[in-house]
This record gives C-alpha cells, sequence and structure tokens, in this order.
C-alpha cells in the first residue's frame, strides 16, 4: 500500500503530507545558489560591506584630493598641507577619547546617521568652498588685502578637518562596534568581515587616488572638486539607506548597555567627584563600609559646591576634561593594553608608500611609473596578509596569529636594514657631525660629494614640511610632490634600493595580518560600554606615534639620513612586536590557570 493510500485512510493527514511536500521544495528552491545570493545580497554583511567601500572610497579621494588641492592654492609649497596635517593629527589626539565616548553613550542608528551627515556635508561645503576660490582666486586676493585669502584657506582646513573627525567616529562606530554585533559575536565571521574589509580598504586605498587624480589631470581641480562633491552627495543617500536597513535587520543594534545620565551640568560635576571618591575608597580598601563625617568628606561636599558653582563654559570644561581622563584611564586597564600600544608603534616607522619613502625613490632614480606598480605589488601583499590571517586564526588560535606575523613582519624588516650597509646605499654617518675646522669642512664636502653622485635633494629644501597620514599605505601625488626631482638616471647600484622595496613589500603580509590580529583582540574583550572609547583612544595613539615619525624625518631630512631613520623604524617596531609578545605571555598563562 502506498503513502498516499495510508494518509487516506487516516483522514486529513494527507493535507498535512502534501504541505510538508510543498515546504521541502520551498525550502530546497531557497537554498538554490540563485536564492542563497539573493538573501546575501540583502544581508546585513552585504549592505555593510557596500557602505563602507562607498565611504572608504570617498575617503580616499578626498585625503588625495585636498592635499593636492592645498599645494596648488599655496604656490606650490607645502605649507598648507603640513598645517592641515598638524591639525588633523592634533584634533585627533585630543579629542580622541571624547568622539569614543559620544558613540558609547549614543544610540548605535543617532551615531552613524550624525557622523555620516557631518562628513559628507563638511566635504561638500569644502568643495564648494576650494571649487570658488580656484575660479576666483585673483579676485579673492585683492579684498582685504589678502586677508579673505587666509579666511578662505582656514575655513577649507577646518571643514576638512570636522570631516576627518566625523569619519573617524563612523569608523569606530561601524568597523569596531556594528560588525561585533552583526556577527551575533561569532568570532569565525568576526574574522571574516575584518578580513573583507581591510580587502576593500586595501583595494579603495590604490583604486581611488588613480581615479579622482586621472579627473584632475584631464580636466581641471575645480572638476575634481565638483567631482567629490557629486559623489559624497551620492555616497550619503546611498550609505544612510544601507546603514537604516542594517540597523532594521538586525535587531541586537538597538540594544545597548545602560549608561549614566550626565545631561545636567550639576549632574555632571556630582557624578565626576562620585567618580572620584569611589576610586579613593577603593584605593583604601573601604567600599563596603560607610565613611563617617569627616574633614576629607567635607572637604568634598565644598568642592562639589564649587563645581557646580562654576560658570557654565567652565563646568563644561571640567567635564570634557574628566572624560578624557577617564578615557585614557579606561584604555590603560585594558587587558589587551599592551597589544593596542604594540600596534600603536607599528606607526612610528617610514617603511611604507607614503610621501616619505616615495621621495627617497626618486631621489635614488627610481621613476613614477615604477613606484605606482611597485604600489600596485605591495596592495597585493596586503591582501595576501589579509588571507593568511583568516588561515592562520582558523588553525592556531588568534593570539598565536599574532605572534607567527609578528615574526614574519620582523623578518622581512631585516631586508630594508640590510639595505642600509648594501652597495648603493647613500648613507652617510659624517653628515650628522657639524664641521668644525675649515680643513674638516672640505673633506667632509668631497666625502659627501662623492657620496651624492645618485642622489638628487629636492630643489624646495630639505627641510620641506611633510604631510602626517594615519594609513599604512599613505596617499600623495608624487608628479606634484617631486616634479622638480630628476629620474631615471642610474644610480651607482641598486642592490640597496632593491632591498629596501622587497622587506617593505613583503613585510606587508605579516604587517596586515597583525593588524588584523589586534583589531579582533580589541574587538573582543573591550565590553561593549567601553568599546568607542577605548577604539578611540587607540586611535589618539596611532596619530601620536605617527606625528613622532615626521619630527624623526623632519630632524634628518637628507637622503643620506634615510638608512638612520630606517633602522630607528625597525627600532620601534620591534617594540612593538615585544609589547605583543609580553600580552601573548600573560594571555596563555592566564588561560593555562583558568583551565
Amino acid at each position: 500500500m502506498s503513502q498516499r493510500a495510508d494518509a487516506s485512510q487516516c483522514g486529513g493527514v494527507v493535507v498535512e503530507f502534501e504541505s510538508g511536500e510543498i515546504k521541502d521544495a520551498r525550502v530546497k528552491q531557497s537554498t538554490s545558489i540563485p536564492g542563497l545570493a539573493l538573501i546575501y545580497l540583502k544581508g546585513p554583511k552585504f549592505l555593510i560591506y557596500v557602505s563602507g567601500a562607498l565611504s572608504m572610497w570617498g575617503d580616499r579621494m578626498w585625503h588625495f584630493a585636498i592635499s593636492v588641492f592645498l599645494i596648488e592654492l599655496y604656490g606650490r609649497n607645502l605649507l598648507l598641507t603640513a598645517v592641515f596635517g598638524l591639525v588633523v593629527a592634533g584634533s585627533v589626539l585630543l579629542l580622541g577619547a571624547l568622539i569614543g565616548d559620544w558613540v558609547d553613550r549614543n544610540p548605535r542608528n543617532k551615531v552613524a546617521h550624525a557622523s555620516l551627515f557631518i562628513q559628507n556635508i563638511s566635504v561638500t561645503i569644502c568643495s564648494i568652498v576650494l571649487m570658488l576660490v580656484f575660479l576666483y582666486k585673483q579676485r579673492i586676493e585683492q579684498i582685504w588685502d589678502g586677508w579673505l585669502t587666509v579666511v578662505c584657506y582656514t575655513v577649507v582646513i577646518v571643514l576638512a578637518d570636522v570631516a576627518n573627525l566625523a569619519s573617524t567616529a563612523l569608523t569606530i562606530a561601524i568597523q569596531r562596534d556594528w560588525i561585533v554585533v552583526i556577527t551575533g559575536y561569532n568570532r569565525g565571521h568576526l574574522a571574516g568581515m575584518n578580513a573583507t574589509m581591510r580587502r576593500i580598504d586595501q583595494v579603495t586605498n590604490i583604486l581611488a587616488p588613480l581615479a579622482v587624480g586621472q579627473v584632475m589631470t584631464l580636466a581641471s581641480n575645480v572638476v575634481g572638486c565638483g567631482f567629490i562633491l557629486g559623489w559624497n552627495l551620492v555616497s550619503l543617500i546611498v550609505e544612510f539607506f544601507f546603514l537604516s536597513r542594517v540597523y532594521r535587520i538586525v535587531p541586537a543594534l538597538s540594544i545597548k548597555p545602560p549608561v549614566e545620565d550626565e545631561d545636567e551640568d550639576e549632574d555632571q560635576a556630582q557624578a565626576y567627584l562620585q567618580r572620584m571618591e569611589r576610586r579613593t575608597s577603593q584605593e583604601e580598601g573601604d567600599v563596603a563600609h560607610p565613611q563617617p563625617l569627616t574633614e576629607g568628606n567635607c572637604n568634598t561636599s565644598l568642592n562639589l559646591k564649587e563645581i557646580t558653582n562654576l560658570p557654565l563654559c567652565f563646568r563644561r570644561f571640567r567635564w570634557l576634561v574628566s572624560t578624557c581622563k577617564d578615557g585614557w584611564r579606561a584604555y590603560y586597564r585594558q587587558p589587551v593594553f599592551l597589544a593596542g600600544m604594540g600596534l600603536a608603534f607599528l606607526y612610528t616607522t617610514v617603511l611604507g608608500f607614503d610621501c616619505i619613502t616615495t621621495g627617497y625613490a626618486y631621489t635614488q632614480g627610481i621613476s613614477g611609473s615604477l613606484l605606482s606598480l611597485l604600489m600596485g605589488v605591495s596592495a597585493i601583499t596586503g591582501l595576501m596578509g589579509t588571507v593568511m590571517f583568516t588561515r592562520l586564526r582558523k588553525t592556531y588560535g588568534l593570539v598565536n596569529t599574532g605572534i607567527i606575523s609578528s615574526c614574519l613582519h620582523l623578518g622581512c624588516l631585516l631586508l630594508c636594514v640590510c639595505s642600509v650597509f648594501a652597495p648603493g646605499s647613500p648613507m652617510d654617518l659624517s653628515l650628522l657631525v657639524p664641521s668644525i675646522t675649515p680643513n674638516s669642512s672640505t673633506e667632509l664636502g668631497g666625502m659627501t660629494s662623492q657620496r651624492q653622485k645618485h642622489t638628487y635633494p629636492l630643489r624646495g629644501g630639505s627641510n620641506q614640511p611633510l604631510l602626517p597620514d594615519r594609513s599604512s599605505i599613505h596617499w600623495t601625488n608624487n608628479t606634484v610632490l617631486f616634479d622638480n626631482v630628476p629620474s631615471g638616471t642610474a644610480p651607482e647600484s641598486y642592490i640597496s634600493i632593491i632591498l629596501l622595496f622587497l622587506g617593505v613589500i613583503t613585510a606587508r603580509i605579516g604587517l596586515w595580518s597583525f593588524d588584523l590580529t589586534v583589531t579582533q583582540l580589541l574587538q573582543e574583550n573591550i565590553c561593549e560600554s567601553e568599546r568607542g572609547v577605548v577604539n578611540g583612544v587607540q586611535s589618539s595613539m596611532n596619530y601620536l606615534m605617527d606625528l613622532l615619525h615626521f619630527i624623526m624625518v623632519i630632524s634628518a631630512p637628507q637622503p643620506q639620513h634615510f638608512g638612520i631613520l630606517v633602522i630607528i623604524s625597525v627600532l620601534f617596531i620591534t617594540t612593538g612586536h615585544t609589547m605583543y609578545f609580553f600580552y601573548a605571555h600573560k594571555a596563555k598563562r592566564k588561560l593555562r590557570l583558568d583551565t
């Protein structure tokens, strides 16, 4: 007897049996390749990827273009570019903790939408101002004895800085918080999303400057400003829609841990004093016992009264300082503090494709076309690092992945150290010794002239300010910054420069794998209520260490000094990886004790 006949005898069961077949067919159809593709395209991961790609593409175009615009506006001088770089780095260094605290205290959708709106509108207004300055530059220079030009430059730098601060807040919110919630705190999925976002960043870091550079070269700077303006307006709409949809389809994003309400000024002062009292009582070990009325408590009450009687602006300032201090303290007490500091130390280096290394390569006779090719190869090795990270994490775990990546990074950088002493290296330590006597100066000059046969210092002066940047693959317009540098002349030997770039390019495999390792460690080990402020302080530390490497270059700007900068960079990187080794040792020891 068939199953259908059996079912007919049971009355009504046939309907249930047929509905089960229909359900299975629907499930099978939905799990087909087109069905899975449609589900993925509508899912939160894909929407985050597209939104992140649009945001990163716009950021890279704008970062590249603003440096070129400032150079063109100031007569091909790097002064405005240097001022902009210092303002950007200084603002994030000072306000990183406040930005992170703001991210923690507000709903996720409001933070993302506000950051996105401020960033894109600031870039749009700045592009309009730049277009007007390029079109009517001569007229503007004649108004107010040229002071209107200074006002325009100030407005451009301030708006660009505001856009960068908003971009920092958006990066902290999406890449350090939203991704963790979207993956459901699954470490494997989190590693995959982190690696994919980094691959998108790698690709856009190369292609976006090329795209806007072609527009500016084939058309004009005004057309370039218009192109960036249009891109930001379209990107604002698309990103706003995508992020809103992600927020709706992932209910967990609407849930955040409660925070103390400190909107009222008196509450802010009282909360500040309460934190100070709790911290003092914890240090004294008397938390569980109430404190009797003492002279210390009376002083605390007097301090509270003094704070509440302060003018509004002073109370606000005091609260901002307190928030910054609490943010840095929160960063310091994290279990992954050493890992984060180790990552920050990696920013103090000249061993990357930034304007410094590019300028040095030009002085060694490397052409711009070859440098562009090398940048493309470095992007490929960076992508290899993201793939290696996911494989190593699955096989050896996250902490061990960081150890392997650190060893690989340091091993490749040994090639850079060897390049300092290889044939063709322009390093000359005697240039650091000031000449005392005429004879010594004559001998020094002869020695220098012999070592400079294959170097070509910039005509604009060796102490020109350089533009800081926080990314490992830096953006710059080589044809503008170094258009006075002779290129194509063969040096005495290519061994030194080959070893240098071989080390820089191969080291990016370990560098990006290590970067992703520390990023995920921060995501996994920081509590949700402090995720924003800790990552904000981490951004501040990255900018601080990045500024140090530009100070090094200003102190030793000649190509003959570059070998010293290479050695100092390797020392900083070694220190950073050593910090991570200490963290890994502590983490493994704690794991053994817990088990």
